[in-house]
Order: C-alpha cells, then structure tokens, then sequence
C-alpha cells in the first residue's frame, strides 16, 4: 500500500511542475517523504530547487512598514482561519496597531508584545487580540514580527499575501530616489523568494545537501564520476545567482545584477548604498493547513 495521497501527488507537481507520474515514481521511491521526493526528482534532472516557502497553508496577512524617516521598520504576520477575514477593515487596523506598537516599543517575542499597551489604545495588545477573536468570530493570531533600525523600506504585495523589509547601510535615506530604488529591491525579493543575501549567508550544510543533489543528477546525466565534481562547482555558481540576493539578475533590467543596480544607484545618487540585510513574510508559510474533505462534509449532512 502506497504511504502517499492522491493530494500529495498533487502538491510534488505544484512543487515541482512534474509529471504525475513522475511524481508518483517520486514519492512512491521516497516512501512518501516530500523533501526526498523532490531530490529524487532533482538527480533525475526533472525537478529545479523547490524552495520551502511554497508550502503555504493558512490565511492572514504578512504586513510591512516603517516610520517617516525611515529609521525603524517592522514586518510581521498575523494569521487568522480564512481569507475572508483577512480582508476584513477591523482586522488590518489591528495589524497595523501590532506593527506600530513593535515599532515602538521593540518588544522581544510575540508574548512580550501581546502584554504591551497597543500603540493609541488603553488595552493591552493580548486584550485587542481577544476583542477581535469575539467580534469576528475566528481564531486569530500573531504569528511572528521582526524590527530593524537604520534605513529601511517595506514593500506588501498582493494586499498582505507577503511583506518584506530592507535594511540599507546609507546616507541617502531622504532622497526620494534611493525610495524607489529600496521598493525596487523589496519587490524583486517578493518576487523571487529570494533566500540569501549573498553567499557567506548561505549556511555550509544547505552548499553541501545542493552538491550531493548535483553529484547524482551528473552522473544520472551519464557523465564520468571523474569530472563530476568539476560540472558541480559550475552549477554551485548557478545556485548562488538564483538565490543570493546581490548576485541576482534585476528582474527590471537583467542587464545588471543587484549589486551593479546598487552601485550605480549609489554612484548617480552621490552616495553610498549597502544592503544590510532583509526578511520575506509569505502568509501561511510552513503552516499545515486542514484540509476540508467538502464531499465528506456534504454526506455526513445529508445523513
């Protein structure tokens, strides 16, 4: 008996972009174990790098802001059980209270935060939270927040479906145009899930998995084991300018990298621009959400 679900299959092809079959054969090889499933499809030269974040399963929204100067920025998610909700006014005019109270008050974890005073309210933020649960009638919750210091932008794409923060090293926060340049960057990190910053980010043990993955993939490919090892460390190269952000091709001119789009920036600007760092919120990411049966739903009815 297969230790897979016809939904499995489906979400290794959504995945992936594979076949069902292959993605049968694939999970079928794996016992079921989706992170293998998606290597065997790899070293079979069938699948590209699936990232984690496509795992998405809940409802909310991921939200991004700063204050006027640019000075502090916050990001965060909170999640709540349908999407319904989350379009809902009162819901968002409760996010952006936690975000500004974050910005604030820089309180440590989310427990700090939920015994704080709301930002512009004589209620804790754990007793806003509660009013809403009532009042709305879902469970609704703070997920996860992150604050920076220093020049930053936020960008929120597809009304809180992700929000991401940029921290930048600079001396031209207050010129407009290093604005759209930082709205430019936020979007190509929304865009592209873009993972890494550069490449003394990306840690020793995820170079190490890609290689293994590489490895098999060359010698399924039918190339000798002797010259592996050197078709590896060309595609390791590939791996960093998919997925470290300055060595990324800017989406709105793949004429440049990043880098080269910071520099030249910079250098028009008569300033300096360094990218500190950054952090992507995708709503729901590495949740499990529950899966409705609806036509077991509709019979235990009619029973």
């Amino acid at each position: 008996m297969a230790s897979f679900t016809a939904q499995d299959v489906k979400a290794l092809r959504e995945k992936t972009g594979c076949g069902m079959m292959d993605c049968k054969k694939a999970l079928t090889n794996a016992d079921g174990d989706m992170d293998k499933a998606i290597d065997f499809l790899r070293e079979q030269g069938l699948a590209k790098q699936a990232k984690k974040a496509s795992r998405i399963a809940a409802e909310g929204v991921a939200y991004a802001c700063t204050n006027d100067d640019l000075s502090v920025g916050v990001v965060i998610e909170v999640n709540a059980e349908t999407d319904f909700v989350a379009k809902n006014d009162s819901f968002i005019e409760f996010v952006k209270t936690c975000a500004n109270t974050v910005m604030q008050n820089n309180p440590a974890d989310v427990e700090t935060l939920l015994a704080m005073q709301a930002v512009g309210s004589d209620k804790t933020v754990a007793e806003l939270l509660q009013e809403k649960v009532l009042t709305i009638g879902e469970n609704i919750q703070i997920r996860r927040f992150e604050r920076m210091e220093g020049a930053c932008v936020a960008y929120v794409h597809a009304g809180g479906k992700i929000g991401v923060l940029v921290n930048f090293d600079t001396d031209l926060a207050s010129k407009p145009e290093f604005i759209a340049y930082g709205k430019d960057i936020a979007m190509q990190i929304a865009a592209l899930n873009t993972l890494y910053l550069n490449e003394s980010d990306v840690p020793a043990d995820v170079i190490e998995h890609e290689k293994e993955v590489m490895r098999q993939q060359v010698i399924n490919e039918g190339k000798p084991e002797a010259i592996a090892d050197k078709i590896v460390m060309g595609k390791i190269g590939k791996f960093y300018k998919e997925n470290c952000l300055v060595d990324q091709e800017f989406v709105k001119d793949s004429k440049q990298t990043i880098k080269q789009y910071t520099q030249n920036t910079a250098k028009t600007l008569g300033g300096s621009i360094e990218i500190k760092k950054f952090v992507r919120f995708e709503k729901g990411e590495g949740i499990e959400k529950r899966q409705d049966d609806f036509a077991a739903e509709v019979a235990s009815m009619v029973k």
